[in-house]
C-alpha cells in the first residue's frame, strides 16, 4: 500500500476561499426556511466541513440537530466498488423532518444517491444535499448536489477532512494530490 503521508500536495483552494463558500452556503439553507432541520453528516470525510457549515447555519438563525451516518464503497481501495453498505446508522428517526445530508465530495454519486434515497423511504419531508467539491466528470448516476462549495475537476483531493490512504485530513485548505510525485528527491 502506498504511503500517502509523502506524496506532494498543491493547494487548490485556500482556507479563506473555503471560508467564504461555507458562509455562503449556510446563508442559502438558512433562506431556504428549514424547519425540524437534521443535518446528517457522511463520515468520515464531511466532518470538517460539517462542523464549519452548522456554525455557519446557527449564525443565521437554523436551529437543528446533528447525526452522523458512516457509508462505504470504496473498501480499502481509491476507486469505488460500485456497492454501498451502511458502516454506521444514525440514532433517529426522520419522517417528516427536513433532513441536509452533508459530504465531502459528490464524485460518482453513488453514496448521496443511496443516503438519499435512503432518508426519502424513512419518510424525511424534504431531503437537501450539499457537497463540498462537485466533481461532476465521475458521476456515474444522475444526481446533484442543491447547495455545493466549489465544482472541480477530476483532481484527486485532499485537505478540509478529505484523505488519501487516511493521510493529509488534517490540511486547513483543499489540495491537489500528486500521484507522480513521492515527496523523495
Amino acid at each position: 500500500m502506498k504511503d500517502f503521508r509523502s506524496v506532494k500536495v498543491e493547494p487548490l483552494y485556500s482556507q479563506h476561499e473555503i471560508a467564504g463558500r461555507v458562509k455562503a452556503i449556510g446563508e442559502a439553507i438558512a433562506a431556504s426556511g428549514p424547519e425540524n432541520l437534521l443535518v446528517i453528516v457522511v463520515l468520515k470525510g464531511g466532518f470538517v466541513f460539517a462542523a464549519d457549515l452548522v456554525r455557519a447555519l446557527s449564525d443565521n438563525g437554523v436551529q437543528l440537530e446533528v447525526e452522523f451516518i458512516s457509508l462505504s464503497s470504496y473498501g480499502s481501495d481509491l476507486n469505488s466498488s460500485g456497492e454501498v453498505r451502511i458502516l454506521r446508522d444514525i440514532g433517529c428517526p426522520v419522517a417528516d423532518r427536513d433532513v441536509l445530508i452533508v459530504d465531502d465530495v459528490l464524485d460518482s454519486g453513488l453514496t448521496l444517491r443511496f443516503a438519499k434515497d435512503l432518508m426519502v423511504g424513512r419518510g424525511a419531508k424534504r431531503v437537501a444535499l450539499t457537497a463540498l467539491v462537485d466533481k461532476p466528470e465521475g458521476r456515474s448516476v444522475k444526481i446533484a448536489a442543491d447547495y455545493v462549495g466549489f465544482t472541480c475537476p477530476d483532481y484527486f483531493v485532499v485537505g478540509y477532512g478529505m484523505d488519501a490512504g487516511h493521510a493529509h485530513r488534517e490540511l486547513p485548505f483543499i489540495g491537489v494530490v500528486n500521484m507522480t510525485d513521492d515527496g523523495q528527491e
